[in-house]
Formats: structure tokens, C-alpha cells, sequence
């Protein structure tokens, strides 16, 4: 019997192929080219459609302890993601276009997988998992609120616009990382503003005209840490100053001083042709959007090759309807993976998708289902998504808020850099099982 894998994103892709390792046939369904989304722009499989990068690779960070579960685990898409890595400082960030092309071929040339591009109307009857991501269908998202029983909760999330680095003015723009951090191989393109520059650029962009949501859609969240560049600006002059736009660490060695703002470039491919405005997510209208970038010191005569955009992201209520497993209470042979599940992040995603792939492998194969301990950053993220005490669920991405505590001597317990490092080597320790 084949598993139903729905939705070859991230979560589904990982589910896939780990089910295929494990000799189990995978029928994987996924919709696009055929059904697409406002926020796709291929058919290839995994596609990151907001920003490109997957934050800290330091086990000492929430985010880099997550990838070290997931390469313990045998994670297949972390593998991929490190061989389309671009520089990025301290963080780690992927050529999108390559990553995608890579999971595609792979799954493609996987012959335990089947996949089939056709919308799923129903859940099917057999052993089906779910990871149909936050842009799930509107049909399918009826299918789904069929079996909880329950309204699908919302947020909304946005993408930051895409430029061409040939077209940015270098007689102002500077490249560093952070505080000097791998000072050789600078991975930023820092656009430094004066204090008059920044006051014209933030009362343009409080003032300019946004897209208009529909009436459905108005009243549902955004998610904190992926707000509109326009909402964190409406917090306050100097919130874009502490925030995304935020000098510090940044000297720009002709001047030898930091500047008063400073909007930061990421590579977004391997060509370093293309590069992601740092924290500029936005729902302002394209002509609005274009005027704007245009009023960025160095990027005056920049070309957008892709303008951001907002999307309604779906999630299920979990905490009433999943166990820690990601297998639902309700139907031993469904289980949920991904955004869809209410995780929020592209390593969360994979590694929810990578958890039920070994669960789904393990009901099929009629063995014990694994419950990771809360005091692994995966096992503590599972547990929060299914606490059936959340009664005011929201998404959630890896922090160790959610971790099991450890004890430290009182004249420790300040000592954040030394917490985190013991976290990390015991989570580390927790995964010594086979699999």
C-alpha cells in the first residue's frame, strides 16, 4: 500500500522521501503547475517563496540546534540545503532557484515515489499525510475543516522584493557583515542613510498606498516575526532604526563610522546576481513599492525583478487535533507536517515533515511511534503545537522558550551564552536511538 503524501513543499518533500528510504511507496500530490498560488512563481518542489534564508547555523541558536536535530535524524532536504548555500554572515541562507531544482530531481528520480500534479479535493482514506502548507486550496481547506470540525485559524505573511545587484550604486553602497564578522568574505551590500534621508524614506513609506485586503481576509494576524515593513514602521520613527534597518555593527570603512540607517542586501543566488531586501516583507502597492526602493541611497536606479507581496497563510487549530507525533487523535493513519500544522519557518517544516515521515514509516510498519523529548528543540516544538491546554493557539517557530529548563548554579543562571551551550549538548545527547 502507498502512503499519500499531500503537498510537495518542504515538509512534504522531506515526508517523501523519507518513506521512500524506509522502502515505503509514496503517492505525492501536488497541485501547482496546475492550481497555483499568489505567491509561487514555479512548478518545481520545495519552492521558498518568501525569504531565502533559514537563520542562525549555531547550535547555541534555537533555528541552528533545529538543523542539527534534523542532520541526527537523517534529515535528506538539510543535506540540500547546505550544498545551495550562499554566504550570508552568520546565518544561512540557499540559492532558491538551485535548492528547488535539486528536491525536484531528486524526488523525480526516487522510483518509490509517485508523484501525481492533480489538486486534492478529499482526504483520502488510506494513509494519508498531510502538508499542504499555508496556501492550501480552498477546496481542499474545506476538506480539511471537515474532518477537525472546526474553522481553520489565519495570519498573513509577506514577501520582500528581489533586485539585481548590477543595477545598485556602489559608489554608496559598501559591503560588510555584521560587527566585522568574516571579515574577509563580506556577504551584505549595506545601503547607508543619513538622518534627513531616513526621515523622507520613513514618511513616504507611513503615507503610502497599500494593497487592499479582502473582506475575508481582514481581522486575521501577522505573524510577529515576518511583519510588513509598513507595520513595524507605524510602530513608531525609530522602530525600522532598532529593527531591520538597525546601524549598529556596521562600519562603513570610508567613513570609518557607522551611519544612522543602514538597509542590508542578502545574495540570493548562487550567481550573485540577485539580492533580497533584508526585512522589507510588504504589502504596498508595485508602483508605491518601486518608489520607495528608489528613494534608498545607492539603489535609485535599482531594478526589481520581483516586488513583494502579502499571502493569507492557513493552519489548523492542532493542539486539538494532533498528538505529539503529528499523527491526529482522531485517525491513526493522518498526520499533519509543515506550516499547516501550525509551526511557522522553512526548518520548522522540514523537520515536522521529516518527524512524520519516520512516524508514518513506523505505523505502517505497525512499530512504536517516536515521541522526541521536550528537551530536544523538535521533540519541544511537536509538544507545544499539540498541548491541548493551547487555547490561544498561534503558529510558533524554534525558541528556546519552549525547551524543557535546565538548571544552573545561581551564579550562572545570567549566563545566556553557557545556558544555551548546555541545551544544545543535552538535546544532542537525547538522539542515540535507532532509526
Amino acid at each position: 500500500m502507498a502512503v499519500n503524501v499531500i503537498g510537495a513543499g518542504l515538509a512534504g518533500s522531506e515526508c517523501a522521501l523519507q518513506l521512500s528510504k524506509r522502502g515505503i511507496k509514496v503517492n505525492l500530490f501536488e497541485m501547482r503547475p496546475k492550481v497555483s498560488t499568489n505567491a509561487h512563481k514555479t512548478a518545481d518542489f520545495a519552492e521558498f517563496v518568501c525569504s531565502n534564508s533559514l537563520g542562525s547555523d549555531d547550535v547555541t541558536n534555537a533555528s541552528g540546534l533545529l538543523k542539527k536535530e534534523m542532520t541526527l535524524l537523517g534529515g535528506e532536504l538539510i543535506k540540500i540545503v547546505y550544498d545551495s548555500s550562499v554566504p550570508a554572515g552568520g546565518a544561512l541562507a540557499i540559492d532558491r532557484t538551485l535548492f528547488s531544482k535539486k528536491v525536484t530531481e531528486k524526488i523525480m528520480a526516487d522510483s518509490n515515489i509517485n508523484v501525481i500534479n492533480e489538486e486534492v479535493l478529499e482526504i483520502p482514506k488510506t494513509p494519508t499525510v498531510i502538508a499542504s502548507g499555508p496556501l492550501t486550496s480552498e477546496a481542499f481547506s474545506n476538506a480539511i475543516r471537515d474532518f477537525t470540525q472546526s474553522e481553520h485559524l489565519h495570519f498573513f505573511d509577506a514577501i520582500a522584493p528581489i533586485i539585481e545587484k548590477d543595477s545598485v550604486n556602489f559608489d554608496i553602497a559598501f559591503y560588510a557583515n555584521r560587527y566585522d564578522k568574516d571579515a574577509e568574505n563580506p556577504a551584505y551590500i549595506n545601503c547607508p542613510m543619513d538622518k534627513e534621508q531616513y526621515e523622507k524614506f520613513y514618511n513616504f513609506l507611513i503615507n503610502a498606498p497599500r494593497i487592499e485586503l479582502k473582506d475575508f481576509e481582514k481581522g486575521a494576524k501577522f505573524f510577529e516575526s515576518c511583519l510588513p515593513v509598513e507595520v513595524l514602521a507605524s510602530r513608531g520613527v525609530d522602530t525600522l532604526r532598532f529593527g531591520p534597518m538597525k546601524p549598529v555593527g556596521l562600519i562603513d570603512k570610508r567613513t570609518g563610522r557607522e551611519n544612522y540607517a543602514v538597509v542590508q542586501l542578502r545574495q540570493d543566488n548562487s550567481a550573485k546576481s540577485l539580492y533580497n531586501l533584508v526585512g522589507f516583507q510588504t504589502n504596498l502597492k508595485w508602483p508605491a513599492q518601486k518608489e520607495l526602493l528608489h528613494l534608498i541611497p545607492s539603489l535609485e536606479n535599482v531594478n526589481i525583478v520581483r516586488y513583494g507581496v502579502m499571502h493569507r497563510n492557513t493552519f489548523i487549530n492542532s493542539p486539538k487535533i494532533l498528538n505529539a507525533t503529528l499523527q491526529t487523535r482522531k485517525r491513526k493513519d493522518l498526520f499533519f507536517a509543515g506550516q499547516i500544522s501550525g509551526t511557522e519557518g522553512y526548518t520548522e517544516s522540514i523537520a515536522t515533515g521529516l518527524l512524520a515521515g519516520i512516524n508514518m514509516a513506523r505505523f505502517i510498519n505497525e512499530e512504536p511511534l517516536l515521541t522526541l523529548p521536550k528537551e530536544t528543540m523538535l521533540g519541544a516544538l511537536c509538544s507545544y503545537i499539540s498541548n491541548p491546554e493551547n487555547d490561544k493557539f498561534q503558529p510558533i517557530n524554534s525558541n528556546w522558550g519552549i525547551v524543557s529548563p535546565i538548571e544552573l548554579p545561581k551564579k550562572e543562571r545570567k549566563n545566556k551564552k553557557l545556558k544555551n551551550e548546555l541545551l544544545a549538548k543535552r538535546s544532542i545527547e537525547c538522539f542515540n536511538f535507532p532509526l
